[in-house]
Formats: C-alpha cells, sequence, structure tokens
C-alpha cells in the first residue's frame, strides 16, 4: 500500500494557486482563454497546491512580495507551469506596447 497524501482544502487551494500566479502578473483564466491553460491543466495545479507541503512558507512569500515578483519560487509545486505562463504574457504586453495600445 502506498503513502497517503492528504489533501487541502480545495477552495483555499485554488485561491492560493491563483494569488501565486498574479503575483508575477499571470492571469489563469486569461491563459486558459488564450489556449496556454487546458481545463484539465488547471485542476492538476490546484490539485498539486492541495498536496504541498510548502503552505505556510507560501503565504509568506505572497505576503512578503505581493504583486510584482519576477518568478515563481522554486518551493512552489506549480513553478515550472507558472513561470512558463510568465513568457506568453510578457511578450503580449511588449507587442501592445510597441503598436501604442498601453
Amino acid at each position: 500500500m502506498g503513502i497517503v497524501t492528504p489533501l487541502g482544502d480545495p477552495v483555499f487551494h485554488f485561491w492560493l494557486t491563483r494569488s501565486v500566479a498574479r503575483s508575477v502578473g499571470v492571469n489563469l483564466s486569461d491563459a486558459m482563454n488564450a489556449g496556454q491553460l487546458d481545463p484539465q491543466g488547471y485542476v492538476e495545479m490546484v490539485t498539486r497546491c492541495r498536496q504541498c507541503r510548502f503552505v505556510s512558507q507560501c503565504e509568506q512569500w505572497l505576503a512578503v512580495t505581493g504583486a510584482g515578483a519576477d518568478r515563481v519560487p522554486e518551493m512552489c509545486v506549480n513553478e515550472d507551469k507558472l513561470n512558463a505562463l510568465i513568457a506568453p504574457k510578457r511578450a503580449t504586453e511588449r507587442e501592445q506596447e510597441n503598436h501604442g495600445y498601453f
């Protein structure tokens, strides 16, 4: 029999995942609308967050960092996925700036 990992509260971790994404300027709803994240991938991110053992460190990081972080911290179980979503968002912003939208 394998090791059972308890899962955290789904609502709390839904918002925690969104908060970490927002801290690096990523809107997960926009990422889904742009085809950069599918619903299953979103569910998997929240589930990984629910299994994470660094929740208190994550909350502290959010409290200290707030908005404007360059990257998601290494301790985050969704680090790779969230950091990968930063690049397309920033490329879109640069394109809009070059076309005078900002």
